[in-house]
């Protein structure tokens, strides 16, 4: 039987008693008390922060107490016989920069929370837990941050102590540090690789083989031919509605079945093409297919919390705010440069999480097309409005409209002599390559204007089993126009594993499609089980990504402020931890991009728990010990 996960997080992290006396001078027999101590694995992170917590009769007095210790740390930290690596100096000032703000009476204020308060009530045995709602979350991420202030994050030592060291290559000279360093890399290069084939492409013959089989099944149950199947037409007439026909045509668990009829009944789009329904495997174990379905099947948790905004749909799901970014139908501006035309309201399926979900009605809706006239008004608003030079087509998916609709459109933007960039957002190489005729590629390949204008797509690979030979093909006919092809991945608990993103940009690359941007799954609600922690996301950048050569991880992790835009989450400067929830949840205040240009209000933003996100990893199948290091990313 597997170990506790909380026993099994706190028994990796064990430090020797010598170094806890020497780096918190504790007398003979106190290491003792505090273990006997409920709760010791929190105290015993750090016992002079439980001293102060436990001996000081008031909260304000342990707050002033506690900020004085945290400067005396800091002081520390600068001192020259000061013997911790340089690099676990630099994780214990984040940490000491963390608790600053956790405990600042400012942010309490401000996010309606006391984690002091609260840590303060445990050392004096004076909270019911169950009552407070006292996560096993919280109590790990402190128990991290006490030990990060005190320089033994344990993250380069089991010992939790990592002085001053240099490796034995740098200690060499020539042709022998080079092959010393060479070994190195060779065991982190095959570690890579191992985590790599995990995450089979469409390009593999074994996955070739399976879908041969399922595309059969598929044109069996439609009596279709393969003539039928090479032509988008067909798949858009045969868009997959219903959970009684998509139970017809792959193994569906009795949850996934449910959720769809529950969808329908709510009326929640749904709808997913033959084509990309033969992406799903033949079963049910969701080994490889998870992302796949994922991508189209919606949980019941999505169905219950779109359910309980009935009444205030459009307004409760609008995340991004776009409601208050339009400044005239059809048009979304967020920034100085570039705007959004959304002239085509539907998609040949729907995302689960999309950002727009709260404004499709459903899938092929009949008048998804705007009429000419708003059309028409949107794009006299980008003509009187110059100094936008960019415009991203989207809504819905314009590659769904016919050549001739998307045309006019493309001919009303290229008639503004200001436009600089067209932007086609969609998801139609994924999800019905065939779409991506010779003619439309020619359409769009007329309004490439080399030294005047860019035309350029933008699509949605979420995972390594959507990329197939079919992609594959349309890609390169989008290519053979001059036209460039990137890709925006959502960053979602089925794409969140070790090395999983790495796989999928290192795949696109091959197809010749270039990573653009990963996006923190959005803060909607009823998308909890989509979403990851943002320490996964800066976690999967640092200590993943960061390993692979460049052109393989050219993209950037942001996370779209609502009504404001983009965070880039690689600048901590625009970003910091400011609360620990009692259910172990992280707030953030997140800056807009306009920081040291005016003075926009910040964003307040509540993520998901490390601790709920390490059990679902479990629960999949994940070593725990693989994401370890996830506490220190702030």
């Amino acid at each position: 039987m597997p170990m506790d996960l909380y026993q099994e997080i706190i028994s990796t992290e064990v430090i020797a008693g010598d170094v806890f006396r020497d780096r918190f001078e504790l007398p003979p027999g106190e290491i003792e008390a505090i273990q006997s101590s409920d709760l010791s694995e929190l105290w015993m992170a750090n016992p002079k922060i439980y001293r102060i917590l436990k001996r000081t009769r008031t909260l304000n007095g342990s707050r002033e107490r506690l900020q004085d210790y945290l400067d005396d740390q800091e002081r520390w930290l600068f001192s020259p016989d000061n013997d911790l690596h340089p690099l676990e100096k630099a994780n214990a000032r984040e940490c000491i920069r963390t608790l600053k703000n956790i405990f600042g009476p400012s942010n309490e204020e401000r996010t309606g929370e006391s984690s002091l308060k609260i840590l303060w009530q445990l050392a004096r045995a004076d909270i019911d837990r169950t009552e407070a709602g006292l996560s096993r979350g919280f109590i790990l991420e402190f128990v991290h941050l006490f030990k990060g202030v005190a320089g033994l994050s344990g993250i380069y030592s089991p010992t939790g102590v990592c002085k001053k060291e240099v490796p034995a290559f740098i200690a060499l000279d020539g042709k022998e540090a080079a092959q010393v360093r060479s070994e190195i890399l060779d065991e982190e290069g095959r570690h890579i690789e191992q985590h790599i084939r995990r995450f089979p492409t469409g390009f593999d013959p074994a996955v070739r083989m399976i879908r041969k089989m399922r595309r059969r099944h598929i044109l069996e149950y439609f009596q279709a031919t393969e003539e039928d199947w090479n032509d988008y037409h067909w798949h858009l007439k045969h868009v997959v509605r219903d959970a009684e026909t998509l139970a017809g045509l792959v193994p569906l668990t009795e949850e996934e079945a449910a959720a769809v009829r529950n969808a329908k009944q709510m009326a929640i789009p749904f709808g997913i093409t033959p084509f990309y329904l033969h992406l799903m495997d033949n079963d049910t174990s969701r080994r490889h297919d998870y992302a796949v379905r994922m991508q189209v099947i919606p949980p019941q948790s999505y169905v219950d919390g779109v359910r309980c905004h009935r009444e205030d749909y459009h307004t409760a799901l609008d995340f991004m705010g776009e409601i208050d970014t339009s400044p005239v139908e059809l048009v979304t501006r967020r920034y100085p440069k570039i705007s959004i035309l959304k002239p085509y309201n539907t998609c040949s399926q729907i995302c689960v999480y999309c950002q727009r979900n709260w404004e499709i009605k459903d899938v092929l809706e009949k008048n998804a097309l705007s009429p000419k006239e708003r059309i028409a008004q949107a794009l006299d608003w980008l003509r009187d409005h110059p100094v936008v030079t960019e415009v991203l087509v989207t809504g819905g998916d314009p590659a769904v409209m016919s050549d001739e609709s998307f045309r006019w459109i493309l001919e009303g933007l290229a008639a503004l002599d200001h436009i600089r960039r067209i932007r086609i957002g969609t998801r139609i190489p994924v999800v019905l390559p065939q779409r991506v005729t010779k003619s439309w590629c020619e359409l769009i390949g007329e309004f490439q204007e080399l030294g005047r204008r860019e035309v350029a797509v933008v699509t949605h690979f979420q995972h390594t089993y959507e990329v197939t030979p079919e992609a594959a093909k349309a890609v390169r006919r989008i290519r053979s126009k001059g036209i460039g092809v990137y890709n925006q991945t959502v960053y979602t608990f089925s794409v969140s594993r070790r090395f999983e993103l790495v796989a999928l940009r290192r795949a696109l690359r091959l197809i010749g499609v270039d990573p653009y941007y990963t996006f923190n799954a959005k803060g909607k609600e009823e998308t909890r089980e989509y979403r990851v922690p943002i320490a996964r996301l800066l976690q999967e950048r640092k200590e993943e990504a960061r390993l692979m050569p460049g052109l393989d991880r050219t993209d950037e992790p942001v996370f779209n402020v609502p009504r404001l835009g983009k965070n880039h989450l690689r600048s901590w400067q625009d970003h910091r931890v400011i609360m620990i929830k009692p259910d172990g949840r992280r707030v953030y205040d997140f800056h807009p991009w306009e920081k040291n240009i005016k003075a926009i209000p910040t964003y307040l933003h509540t993520d998901v728990a490390i601790w709920d996100y390490l059990k679902a990893l479990r629960e999949a199948g994940e070593d725990i010990q693989e994401y370890r290091n996830i506490w220190y990313y702030y």
